[in-house]
């Protein structure tokens, strides 16, 4: 009789730990696959870093994208992913169910801004395109540029200023990535180029690292094609070696209010230490950020004698030895920015 009793005891304790089985499979998969509101196109969705789950629901419930903030925390939670939810910008594509949409955030890859960095950028000018692209704060991004805290104790370099630093190159970063994060990537960069060989090529000029950049930033001002960049470095090496003044024109545009422009007499005379027309040597510090081939050009002149240099009105130039020949290209290249003034006061007649 007590055999009885306990095998019906072991069968009722089995049912009801099947029926408890069954009902916390079907718990399960009734918030997991809750259903909500199936999205047309896809869907961005933001989460910051150390967003809360519940923050990332919220987000979910403004965009529309689940009706329900309970379920989708809950399912979140039994499937074991309350933290590892990824931040980043995600473009949800499938938005049927919870699990779906779950399983995006913690799996699926962010969307990644592409971000061209031109050389020859000024700081504003990079935090602008920026800006455009992801949303950044410019003005927080120009404010660490000149940090001098951020500059030394989270990048590790002893400078004013990170002008002549940021390095230009195509950039991918998460939409609504941190500024601190978008300059610690240029710097990086930068350093990949800027080895020890380098800076040991800089100290054989008698240069120092924010000198070679300095130098640099003035030929990518100047160079439009690569292969003139060693021949325009070659021109202020010389200028430099024989004590005259660099007379570099995009110092200028650089200390100018709304440039850049057409050079007047009277911004020659603009008292600054970046002006290269007053003051010789080179300015205090970089004037833009330039590139690899302007970097490799200061430090790799060709063998000239050339001390002048003057537009052709082509993009290229004319390189001269004394200051006679260079009045003559000048003068050449009067004639045909006249021509050119001609022509298109034609063309709008």
């Amino acid at each position: 009789m007590l055999k009885l009793y306990n095998y019906r005891l072991d069968r009722a304790a089995g049912f009801v730990l099947t029926i408890a089985i069954f009902t916390g499979l079907a718990f399960y998969w009734l918030v997991v696959f809750w259903p909500q509101k199936e999205q047309p196109f896809p869907v961005k969705i933001e989460v910051a870093k150390g967003t809360s789950l519940v923050d990332v629901a919220k987000t979910l419930a403004s965009e529309e994208v689940i009706n329900d903030q309970n379920s989708f925390i809950l399912a979140t939670r039994l499937m074991g992913y309350e933290k590892s939810i990824q931040a980043g910008v995600f473009s949800l594509t499938d938005t049927r169910s919870n699990y779906y949409i779950i399983h995006q955030l913690v799996n699926g890859s962010p969307v990644l801004g592409r971000v061209m960095i031109p050389e020859g950028l000024r700081i504003e000018e990079i935090a602008e395109l920026f800006h455009k692209r992801l949303g950044i704060d410019k003005e927080k991004f120009v404010l660490l540029c000149h940090n001098k805290r951020f500059v030394r104790s989270q990048l590790g370099l002893d400078l004013e200023s990170l002008e002549g630093f940021l390095f230009p190159e195509t950039y991918y970063f998460n939409e609504g990535e941190s500024e601190e994060n978008i300059i610690t990537t240029m710097i990086k960069q930068y350093r990949n180029l800027f080895t020890d060989s380098l800076k040991s090529q800089a100290a054989d000029f008698g240069f120092t690292e924010l000198e070679i950049l300095t130098f640099a930033s003035i030929i990518e001002g100047e160079a439009i094609y690569n292969s003139e960049r060693p021949g325009i470095s070659a021109v202020y090496h010389n200028r430099l070696q024989q004590g005259m003044k660099l007379q570099a024109d995009p110092t200028i545009q650089y200390i100018i209010e709304g440039g850049p422009r057409r050079l007047l007499i009277k911004d020659l005379k603009i008292d600054s230490p970046y002006n290269t027309y007053l003051y010789p040597g080179l300015p205090p510090g970089p004037i833009n950020n330039p590139g690899k081939e302007s970097i490799l050009a200061a430090l790799n002149p060709v063998e000239s004698d050339f001390l002048y240099f003057v537009a052709k009105g082509d993009g290229y130039h004319t390189f001269t030895r004394t200051k006679k020949d260079h009045s003559k290209a000048k003068r050449d290249f009067q004639k045909i920015r006249q021509k050119y003034k001609r022509e298109r006061g034609k063309k709008l007649q």
